[in-house]
């Protein structure tokens, strides 16, 4: 457990810093296209399968902005939310104001995460975080806290193989960054950063690995240029 421990440290390191801690919740509107519109949906496909007084992990769940967009529309469901950084998780409980009380948080990684049984998961830009083998016992830990059938819906960064496509598609990353009022220096310092730093998987690649725990009908659902989210179901 210590060596996957360390392998999930990654998550830490983007929000270790106060300003970026402080700054999160601007960054997922500038930087992912559609991004209301992935929470929206990811909230609609657990929706259709989970009861009307359903209890969903959310996993990556610090800055709280999914779980405050899925609080304020599903009023009957309770919410565990995991994640490795505090200075998150306080930003989290900030965010939901009176919302927290229906949201249990826990400072930690997927092992910490209560046994469930939930009736539904999500895991919204956190995976890229993850190195292979780290993702694959995460995805292994979720399916095992599902109900037989619960929804999971899992969105991040996935680009296709092969080094030109994918700087092309990263230079498009840091373009649309700029559009929605980034500054190009800093855009590009990102682009730069997701480059070395992060585990991006191709599609198919993510697709495999969701089947891998027994995950079935996995169906891509959202593409926002380097973002694609799937659903699947345990």
């Amino acid at each position: 457990m210590h060596d996957t421990v360390n392998n999930q440290q990654a998550i830490l390191d983007p929000f270790a810093d106060a300003q970026a801690v402080a700054e999160y919740a601007e960054r997922p509107p500038r930087l992912v296209p559609g991004f209301d519109g992935m929470q929206r949906m990811a909230r609609l496909l657990l929706a259709e399968r989970v009861p009307d007084d359903a209890r969903i992990l959310v996993l990556g769940a610090g800055g709280g902005l999914e779980l405050k967009a899925f609080a304020e529309a599903q009023r009957c469901w309770t919410f565990d939310g995991v994640d490795p950084a505090p200075a998150m998780l306080n930003l989290a409980k900030q965010t939901l104001g009176p919302l927290a009380a229906r949201v249990a948080l826990q400072e930690g990684y997927i092992d910490d995460a209560p046994d469930g049984p939930f009736d539904g998961a999500t895991c919204l830009l956190t995976f890229h975080f993850l190195t292979r083998d780290t993702r694959r016992h995460t995805l292994a830990q979720i399916r095992r806290r599902l109900k037989p059938g619960a929804p999971f819906v899992l969105a991040h960064l996935s680009i296709a193989e092969g080094a030109a496509e994918r700087a092309q598609w990263l230079a498009r990353y840091s373009a649309y960054a700029v559009a929605s009022g980034v500054a190009e220096e800093k855009a590009i310092q990102a682009r730069t950063a997701i480059d070395r730093q992060l585990t991006i998987l191709a599609p198919e690649d993510d697709e495999a690995m969701l089947r891998e725990p027994g995950f079935s009908d996995v169906t891509l659902f959202y593409v926002g240029f380097t973002f694609r989210g799937w659903v699947g179901y345990a």
